[in-house]
């Protein structure tokens, strides 16, 4: 039987497309086909003639048997869904935006800038770090969306912390009618459960969402990785992947990051804070993206990865915001500090910390209690216990630290013990607060 590629066959109870066919060392037809049918569609796969005649010649599908019928649905309705999916199938030919602004969301210009820059490229690997709140999960799906509209998005994988899982999940589902498939360490082992020993858990569901501290876990799932591919992979807060310091668990994410930017053409990364002054730490982002685009982690300028991220705050796009955003009308009330607060204050102003003048950017620690005191003092009380444990355990590793550590943890247990005796009542900011609700807005406390 004559085949030809773009013929229509039918084989082992399915439709497949015709690719290809070619001849093998010993003189058999091989014919390359793809698969057409509802359950195999897309599946690649190889016939040799020989065999498959054994259990009878392939069917060919003749266009000239095809046969006219009458669409009797109301307004024709099922013709209508048949073209339209059809018409859905068309790969769009430029880099302009189809189908993304359709989202359930009032779309913002700016919130296209990201895929409209991203379309543009060969291949679509970005760095999106807008703001907080400006919407980098929207600008993700938006991109997301009309990758999947170019046949560019079957396979997905989003890597994302803990915390964030649900909340990504329902924004793209809702949203782009993305759908991701929750993994965690237990149902991958489910999934190993039912499938063939040789067979690799993370091609069982082709959209997923996982933690990255589960992916993280190097010897249980690196050779699983190294032998997948996703059309697109999401990292989510980016910048916990990002080389930074000397710890392990930085190490780990860092190490799963840069392993899985070389499976997939497409890599996405997210942060509202990518860079923490160190150009090293943010170069390494910029290679996952591109390994040729800094020489230099620590010499590199803005226009050596100008292609590879957008970066806008709230500022740069209040022509877009103001006609859908209300203005926040804001109003700063001031109250004076409680005695024991006025206490906690004057010990900070003179705490002065020896080991710290041997760190480096340790000057910003009084700056950080500052910051948690004008939180709440139970939040610079956690901030003192915390830096009370770390001066601690440095004596423990170290018993020869001196008297440095040993002034510096007698200095925080005295701020320590101030903070402890600020009480509820002391607490001015909250006492503020009661009054403005009970007093000043009415509130009674029922309705």
């Amino acid at each position: 039987m004559e085949l030809a590629p773009g013929a229509r066959i039918l084989c082992r109870d399915a439709e497949w497309l015709v690719k290809d066919v070619s001849l093998s060392s010993d003189g058999d037809k091989i014919i390359q086909v793809v698969g057409v049918s509802e359950f195999i569609r897309g599946t690649r796969s190889l016939f040799l003639e020989e065999l498959e005649s054994k259990k009878g010649p392939f069917e060919v599908l003749k266009a000239e048997k095809t046969g006219l019928v009458t669409d009797t649905s109301p307004e024709y309705r099922n013709s209508r869904l048949f073209i339209e999916a059809n018409l859905k199938q068309i790969v769009p030919p430029d880099s302009k935006i189809y189908v993304g602004h359709r989202a359930a969301m009032d779309t913002l210009k700016y919130q296209l800038s990201p895929t409209s820059m991203a379309l543009k490229m060969l291949r679509q690997r970005m760095l999106i770090a807008d703001g907080v709140g400006l919407g980098k999960t929207l600008e993700c799906g938006v991109l997301v969306a009309e990758l999947i509209a170019r046949h560019r998005g079957r396979r997905i994988l989003v890597v994302t912390s803990k915390s964030m899982m649900a909340q990504f999940q329902k924004e793209f589902w809702f949203r782009f009618t993305i759908p991701l498939v929750r993994l965690d360490s237990t149902e991958v082992q489910r999934i190993k459960s039912i499938i063939p020993t040789n067979h690799n858990p993370f091609y069982y569901y082709d959209r997923t969402i996982i933690s990255i501290d589960t992916l993280k876990q190097d010897r249980e799932y690196r050779n699983y990785l190294e032998k997948a591919n996703w059309d697109i992979i999401i990292i989510d807060e980016a910048h916990n992947v990002a080389k930074r310091g000397r710890g392990e668990d930085n190490s780990l994410r860092s190490k799963l990051a840069l392993r899985l930017s070389k499976r997939s053409d497409t890599l996405i990364l997210l942060s509202a804070t990518p860079h923490d002054g160190k150009p090293q730490s943010f170069a390494s982002l910029m290679n996952m993206l591109d390994p040729t685009a800094i020489a230099d982690e620590s010499d590199y300028t803005k226009d050596d990865i100008r292609n590879l991220y957008i970066r806008r705050f709230k500022k740069d796009v209040l022509a877009d915001l103001q006609d859908n955003v209300p203005e926040r009308d804001s109003q700063s009330i001031d109250t004076p500090a409680s005695e024991s607060e006025e206490r906690v204050f004057d010990l900070l102003d003179n705490l002065n910390l020896s080991s710290d003048k041997q760190l480096r950017g340790g000057q910003l620690f009084k700056t950080t209690l500052l910051k948690s005191i004008l939180s709440s003092h139970k939040a610079c009380l956690a901030t003192v216990n915390n830096r009370l444990k770390k001066l601690k355990e440095g004596n423990k590793k170290n018993p020869g630290s001196g008297e440095n550590h040993r002034a510096d943890i007698e200095a925080l247990q005295e701020l320590q013990q101030s903070l402890c005796e600020v009480s509820k009542e002391d607490f001015s900011k909250y006492q503020r607060l009661l009054k403005l609700i009970k007093q000043d807005l009415r509130w009674n406390g029922e309705d």
